[in-house]
């Protein structure tokens, strides 16, 4: 899997979604490999998506269209700056990645010192999490190529997120997560309050 990030303030949230919905059911069904993604907007104004591609080359393709480069210079126009852009390779799911269904998103982003080894400790606790948090119904990890990671993870809801934030863990989980936190500094956290989704639908 390829995941771009894309963000950048605005604040025509309509519009902004209304270009997303256009996206979807104009240029999506002549995409190839486009997966999904997720979007939304934090307090401070700030757009965030999360698009999922099979693969780098698929995302490449995409760009490539002639159709996608007019929907982007009419949607980059809602900005009011410039706009970031994240590649990742490396991507590391939890849980099949997350659920449509999610009522609450949070983006973490900073930078991981051993991305192999985060990876390998995700995958082990994947399961036990989940018996942990039943909230969180999926995540995903993506790494750029200097290091910098955007982890994106779905709860059913915020407010039973918010009250589990403090539960107590099982202390083999409470050591993994702890040893996962020590590879990672200079840690962002986003919240998408209101998230949108969107996937790829067979025709």
């Amino acid at each position: 899997m390829f995941i771009q990030i894309i963000q950048g303030k605005c604040s025509r949230e309509d519009e902004m979604r209304a270009a997303i919905d256009r996206w979807q059911a104009e240029l999506e069904p002549g995409s190839e490999g486009w997966l999904g993604g997720t979007y939304g907007f934090t307090d401070d104004g700030t757009f965030v998506g999360v698009v999922r591609f099979a693969s780098q080359e698929a995302a490449r393709r995409n760009s490539e269209r002639p159709e996608q480069g007019r929907w982007w210079a009419e949607t980059e126009r809602l900005f009011e700056g410039p706009v970031e852009f994240h590649d990742c390779r490396d991507v590391t799911m939890m849980l099949e990645g997350g659920s449509d269904d999610a009522g609450f998103v949070q983006i973490i982003r900073g930078k991981v010192d051993d991305p192999e080894r985060v990876r390998t400790m995700i995958e082990q606790t994947s399961g036990s999490l989940h018996e942990a948090r039943p909230e969180v119904v999926g995540a995903t990890f993506a790494v750029e190529d200097d290091g910098t990671f955007t982890e994106t993870v779905a709860f059913t809801d915020e407010a039973t997120a918010r009250a589990n934030e403090s539960r107590e863990m099982p202390a083999e989980m409470r050591e993994r997560m702890e040893q996962m936190q020590d590879q990672m500094h200079d840690v962002e956290y986003m919240d998408l309050h209101r998230p949108w989704f969107a996937s790829h639908r067979e025709r």
